[in-house]
């Protein structure tokens, strides 16, 4: 959860949230986005729509539960940005980077080589905050595979968060960010601010020019893109959803995911009970697998 939440309900004039309606709130958010609330994360939400119920003049959370429903999918919008989670960084869980360089990417060249697969990689960032993910998986990318040697490389990137989204759209970050990407991709494919963006750095042309950005409910029945993908991150997104609404998410997750694809997840998630549909290639690293692996790939 993002640091610097809402002052206190109390202190704002708002009436504290009852147990009452912090169900409705919960069986709302689980509906819309399959997010499960435990009754642990009551001051939590508490703290996060506050902030919005002071910009309505908003005194309940009843009234603003009702404002939700009368207002419809803006609203409901504005609901599913308050309670996102949107801690991210780049080149965030470093081993799967070198699982990508190391093993993955070799792989790929040398049956491109053969002409056992064609010149083009497409990637999914599935919860891609405000863009690190998706910006560190297409310098990864267009690094080992540029265009200059006949590779297309295309990266959709979609959040829960209009405001994430916004800012990943924006792509600034302040110049402390350049720690986290490793020297052989920061002068090739990030600017330096000067004069008035001193003290910052953007993406650069190059890498803004493969990446997508969309908002996607990972709930929904329907996905606006099709596969299938080589590579899916989904990471740190499986954790807020219950048994029966990840079991909804990985199917569609797969079906999007090529047959040779791999899906990334979480160094706090796992796959466990979730049926022999995956196998782990390495720790957070999955491919289809299983009984069930040869249905997959014809449905893919």
């Amino acid at each position: 959860m993002e640091n610097g939440e809402s002052p206190a309900p109390e202190e704002t004039g708002i009436r504290p949230i009852t147990d009452r309606e912090f169900s409705l709130f919960q069986e709302l958010i689980y509906k819309e986005a399959g997010i499960y609330l435990s009754g642990a994360k009551k001051p939590l939400l508490e703290g996060r729509l506050s902030r919005r119920m002071r910009e309505l003049g908003l005194h309940s959370f009843n009234a603003y539960y009702h404002r939700v429903l009368e207002q419809g999918e803006a609203e409901r919008v504005r609901l599913l940005d308050a309670v996102s989670t949107n801690e991210t960084h780049f080149f965030r869980e470093p081993l799967q980077f070198e699982f990508l360089e190391r093993r993955l990417f070799p792989e790929w060249a040398r049956e491109a080589e053969l002409g056992r697969r064609p010149r083009k990689i497409r990637a999914w960032s599935a919860g891609c905050s405000s863009g690190e993910e998706p910006y560190s998986l297409a310098m990864t990318l267009l690094f080992h595979f540029p265009s200059t040697s006949g590779w297309n490389v295309e990266i959709f990137a979609t959040d829960l968060s209009t405001r994430m989204l916004e800012r990943a759209r924006n792509p600034i970050w302040p110049i402390e960010k350049t720690k986290e990407i490793p020297p052989q991709y920061l002068k090739p494919f990030m600017l330096r601010g000067t004069r008035s963006q001193e003290g910052k750095i953007k993406a650069g042309p190059e890498i803004r020019s493969v990446v997508r950005f969309d908002r996607l409910n990972l709930n929904e029945d329907g996905y606006p893109f099709s596969g299938p993908f080589d590579l899916i991150f989904c990471r740190n997104v499986l954790i807020y959803f219950d048994t029966e609404s990840k079991k909804r998410v990985l199917d569609r997750l797969l079906r999007s995911l090529s047959p040779a694809g791999h899906l990334f997840i979480g160094h706090a998630e796992s796959l466990t009970g979730l049926g022999d549909r995956v196998r782990s290639v390495i720790p957070t690293v999955y491919m289809k697998g299983g009984s069930e692996s040869a249905e997959w790939s014809k449905k893919s």
